[in-house]
């Protein structure tokens, strides 16, 4: 048998070796709506526009909660008939730095904020627990000699990793739906 005979019989079975390979692949895009086949689960989006995020008592935890139902719902603001609920814990901790000060002050010029969330998803129609998880972001800020700037300076380093852990829990969010 020559070189171009075998091409001829190899290229059919290869064919149709990498279509049985490629029948069994299953990658959807993320935030889609439409299923791929037909009782497949719909995508994450369809899912994540419907979750009611519960009310929670703190600042920052209220910012989190505010960018979180944004990102949701692009915006549409909360769900009249939600199909989950989402209770939320926020908490912060801070924690001095760094001790780089020209002066003979000794303080802490800088420090880390870590904000923690953990959330519980329900199904509203039977109770059951669909998804729980908790994520944690990290921001810095400098700590000014003065009053007002310090206190300034901490609110925006919580404004910042509010906005960024709402994007986590979001994400984090859309995975476990996206998995049924």
């Amino acid at each position: 048998m020559s070189l171009p005979d075998r091409c001829r019989t190899a290229l059919p079975l290869a064919a149709v070796a990498a279509a049985l390979l490629l029948g069994g692949c299953t990658v959807r895009p993320l935030y889609s709506d439409s299923s791929i086949e037909t009782g497949a689960i719909a995508g994450a989006s369809t899912g994540q526009r419907q979750i009611y995020v519960e009310e929670v008592r703190t600042r920052y935890g209220q910012d989190l909660r505010n960018n979180l139902i944004f990102l949701l719902n692009g915006g549409a603001g909360q769900p009249a008939e939600p199909r989950y609920r989402m209770v939320l814990n926020a908490a912060v901790n801070v924690t001095d730095e760094a001790a780089v000060s020209v002066v003979n002050e000794n303080r802490a010029t800088a420090a880390l904020l870590q904000m923690t969330a953990d959330y519980v998803l329900t199904d509203t129609g039977t109770g059951e627990v669909v998804a729980k998880g908790a994520r944690s972001v990290t921001a810095s800020f400098d700590h000014p000699a003065q009053e007002f700037a310090n206190m300034r300076a901490r609110r925006d380093a919580e404004d910042r990793a509010a906005r960024e852990l709402a994007e986590m829990l979001r994400l984090d969010v859309a995975q476990r739906l996206s998995k049924g």
